[in-house]
């Protein structure tokens, strides 16, 4: 085959996925077929002091250039017509959410990026006063806006290195920075962002300036970047991003959306009654809905990655980091047997649980390991109840499981009765996705069916899917969920096993925070004094 493709030719879309541990360029054609991968590794995060997450900007940037230079040298060696450069159409970005960094005025970075993953908080902010201050006050959410108030990254960095905020000229996620790097420009998509900006989450854009955010954080109107909606054209990879990144000069960026909304539409949930569930370190329920709806007040839904739409999302923070910490903690057993077999731990892990019934022998879990505003309250902590003498670390490992279970169960009913939609169908992404027990575990939970995402790279998908649609490679979001996304591996509830989940869950799981909430305000109180 010789010469350039021509316009319809062009039936490939490039996805860059930076991610917490690495960032993946994906080459993915109009079927949601992956037909190549490449993926480098990153540090997370580095800690300067316990409890902070930060990162140099620049190590993001050069995981993603080489990703895409790998990739493309893939294609080269691959021989294959159909993989041929010229066939790419465009490119998306998608990445972690939450990660903030500080620009200058030539658009350089002052200071690391503070990760999403950092503990810091802006302690002794002034508390909301006038007229916003009374109405919150009234509504008995002034802990919730103090709780907001103090997580806000820009609000610490203001109180604590001032030189840095003064110097600051646009602040960003790294969304907004790497489309930056590569097109020039400083825009981001509405549907990244997520995290503490004066966002008005309704209408899909910055917050006027009456807004009561603005009251609470740092920020200034002239540090935000414009926004475009999903599926818009961000720009054009420039020619110095085309040196380093080996991608074409003028190949367009398309507007994507965060890693977990991108992860929704790339697992096929584009309908509000098809719930996707995300089984990474934050454990999420994601629905997408054209209405705003607030499941917890004050909470707003985020941007999907759909223009126009909300993803309404139920989260435990530290979700499957949990597995992790048992693993840390309690595996040391299956850890050392598989060093000793040459066999993957996980395996071992798997035989761990099933060692136990359904239900834990009565053992059961609350996942709010860490606070936050996802969980009925910033006050709430992880519990464990039920223990006995029979009791093992399998109990307390598949315990685990059923609580992260339990919790996203919950947040499924809290949105189908805000809603009126109710969930009838289950997606599930995420590396506890790979897991059968994990799985089969949710579906007897729900008491529905439940299917992986037919791949692991379920946010990559979704940012080529916002790609595909916004350089009109599909006609619409419809089309291209149908053509690009296929169920996996289903996992049909047990009911036995189903009953004596919902016997648990209705007559003890959901009593135990309001039980336990006067000791959780005691502690709160006790542990948060000045």
């Amino acid at each position: 085959m010789t010469g350039s493709p021509g316009t319809s030719d062009r039936n490939l879309v490039l996805a860059i996925d930076n991610g917490t541990q690495s960032v993946r360029a994906l080459l993915v054609d109009l079927q949601g077929k992956l037909l190549l991968k490449s993926r480098v590794p990153i540090e997370p995060y580095f800690a300067a002091a316990p409890g902070l997450a930060e990162q140099r900007p620049e190590v993001f940037w050069e995981a993603l250039c080489q990703a895409t230079r790998a990739l493309l040298e893939m294609m080269r060696q691959s021989g294959d017509p159909a993989l041929m450069l010229a066939r790419i159409a465009g490119a998306a970005l998608t990445t972690q959410r939450s990660t903030v960094i500080n620009l200058d005025k030539n658009a350089q970075p002052l200071r690391p990026a503070i990760v999403w993953l950092d503990q810091r908080r802006a302690e002794g902010m002034p508390p909301l006063g006038g007229a916003w201050g009374l109405i919150f006050r009234l509504a008995g959410m002034s802990r919730t806006v103090a709780y907001l108030q103090a997580e806000a990254e820009a609000n610490w960095i203001a109180r604590n290195q001032p030189e840095i905020w003064r110097k600051t000229d646009k602040y960003v996620y790294l969304s907004g920075y790497l489309t930056h790097r590569l097109t020039g420009r400083l825009i981001d998509s509405v549907g990244c962002q997520v995290g503490y900006m004066p966002f008005d989450y309704k209408n899909l854009r910055w917050a006027r300036r009456w807004d009561w955010k603005w009251q609470v954080l740092e920020i200034e109107p002239r540090m935000l970047v414009e926004l475009a909606p999903p599926a818009a054209p961000l720009g054009e990879i420039t020619a110095q991003a085309a040196e380093q990144t080996g991608l074409p000069a003028g190949l367009p960026l398309i507007a994507a959306a965060s890693d977990k909304a991108c992860e929704v539409i790339g697992a096929g949930c584009l309908q509000p009654e098809i719930g996707c569930l995300s089984y990474g370190t934050t454990a999420t329920i994601n629905t997408t809905h054209r209405r705003y709806i607030e499941i917890i007040p004050l909470i707003p839904p985020y941007p999907a990655a759909v223009p126009g739409a909300y993803s309404l999302e139920a989260q435990i923070y530290r979700g499957f980091w949990m597995v992790s910490w048992f693993k840390q903690q309690f595996g040391h057993p299956e850890l050392r047997l598989s060093e000793e077999q040459g066999e993957e731990p996980e395996a071992l892990f798997e035989q761990l649980v099933r060692q136990v019934p359904p239900g834990s022998d009565g053992l059961v879990l609350q996942p709010y390991w860490s606070p936050g505003i996802k969980v009925p309250g910033p006050e709430a902590r992880g519990a464990v109840i039920g223990f006995s003498d029979a009791h093992t670390r399998a109990h307390l490992y598949r315990a685990i499981l059923e609580g992260l279970a339990y919790a996203l169960r919950e947040g499924a009913d809290r949105t189908a009765q805000r809603s009126g939609v109710p969930v009838r169908e289950l997606r599930i992404a995420g590396g506890g996705s790979q897991s059968d027990t994990a799985m089969q575990i949710t579906a007897d939970i729900f008491g529905l069916p439940t299917s992986r995402a037919h791949t692991y790279e379920a946010s990559g998908l979704g940012a080529a899917i916002d790609a595909a649609v916004g350089l009109g490679l599909h006609p619409s979001f419809e089309t291209a969920v149908e053509q690009m996304t296929h169920p996996g591996q289903a996992f049909i509830p047990d009911p036995a096993a189903h009953a004596v989940y919902d016997e648990l869950f209705q007559r003890v799981y959901l009593s135990m925070y309001e039980r336990l909430r006067p000791l959780y305000d005691q502690l709160y109180q006790i542990t948060h004094r000045a």
